[in-house]
């Protein structure tokens, strides 16, 4: 009887510990797609600063040259 107590017991530790494990898991990769998501946002927001650059130096060399 002891010995059944004490197995329900160990599964029942075993199993809460596994549960918070997991939970944790899970706030960890929604911490990591949150931070991805922040990552494209900026590389996104980089790339159209570059391209406005591109665009206006491209517009200055295009009016020096009808400059000169």
């Amino acid at each position: 009887m002891w010995i059944f107590l004490t197995i329900i017991v160990v599964i029942g530790i075993l199993t809460d510990t596994y549960i918070k494990k997991q939970k944790l898991d899970l706030k960890r990769i929604e911490k990591e797609l949150e931070l991805e998501k922040l990552r494209i946002e900026a590389f996104d927001k980089e790339t159209d600063k570059l391209r406005l650059e591109l665009e206006q130096t491209k517009q200055l060399r295009l009016s020096e040259r009808e400059g000169i």
